[in-house]
């Protein structure tokens, strides 16, 4: 299987700036796509956080599998973090991302209303990889389109300010990925979902590990999408594939086919999926 790495040098950039600006902030909101919750996570995050109280959005819930999702936010919260899945395009449950945070500061705020000050500011830093829908929750915040959104990864260039309310400040930061995937698995997920640039990874690949997956957990989706039978689920998924690149089309153009089930399971033609477990994010890690 052919390797998928990505680590330009404007992401290195976007990691020394994450350094630089960490301690100005109070906590820190991780946004991560809902249907990729632990492969979007970026590992060196960890260290440049550091103690920072810290939210786990989960983005995009309304293409995620609705189980799985509540699985995950159950997750994170046994791993002490706060959580919350959203979905930042229609806003939804979207404010209580600030309710969250003040909960979380609840101790400091009290802190400086005793020093005098009567309506302390809490500064939050949004961090995620590219393509997980950070500035879109921004945008959202903030009730304006400030924080330049795309359905690519790689948009965000820059950090800025972005004020929420009176109490409430964000930092946009830049997506990070990171040099080096712990598992190709990852890769997988996150060029199928969109995380990482089309032109990096083949399509076939992807969309084969696409196929392979929906094969095993979302068989009616293809059933629905394409008109596989039980039969058709019974084939080795190559062989599927070379089966709907004709049924749909293509002749022989594997690939197109293979880019034509990418595109359609990220705009949602394939239903609501997630491509990991949180049983699973262990045995990715070897």
């Amino acid at each position: 299987m052919a390797q998928i790495q990505w680590f330009p040098g404007h992401m290195a950039k976007a990691r020394k700036q994450v350094q630089e600006k960490i301690k100005q902030v109070d906590i820190v909101l991780e946004v991560v796509d809902a249907r990729t919750p632990e492969s979007s996570r970026n590992p060196m995050l960890d260290e440049l956080v550091a103690d920072k109280p810290r939210i786990m959005v989960l983005n995009k819930q309304d293409l995620a599998d609705p189980a799985l999702t509540a699985a995950w936010v159950q997750y994170y919260q046994d791993q002490g973090f706060a959580a919350i899945a959203i979905d930042a395009q229609h806003a939804k449950r979207l404010q209580q991302i600030p309710q969250l945070a003040t909960k979380l500061m609840a101790e400091k705020i009290a802190r400086k209303k005793a020093r005098g000050i009567r309506n302390p500011m809490i500064k939050a830093m949004c961090i995620g990889i590219p393509n997980v829908g950070k500035s879109t929750v921004l945008n959202r915040l903030v009730r304006r389109n400030i924080a330049v959104t795309g359905n690519k990864p790689g948009v965000t260039k820059n950090q800025q300010w972005l004020k929420a309310s009176d109490n409430f400040q964000l930092l946009d930061t830049p997506g990070i990925l990171w040099p080096k995937f712990a598992s190709q698995t990852i890769g997988m997920r996150l060029a199928f979902t969109g995380a990482i640039a089309d032109a990096v990874f083949q399509e076939d690949m992807v969309g084969l590990y696409g196929l392979t997956y929906f094969m095993a957990h979302y068989p009616a989706a293809l059933k629905k999408a394409y008109h596989v039978t039980d039969d058709d689920l019974n084939e080795a998924p190559h062989d599927l594939l070379v089966k709907l690149t004709k049924s749909q089309g293509f002749a022989e153009a594997y690939d197109r086919m293979a880019e034509r089930l990418i595109f359609d399971a990220r705009q949602g033609k394939l239903g609501r999926f997630t491509l990991e477990k949180p049983a699973e994010t262990d045995a990715d890690a070897e």
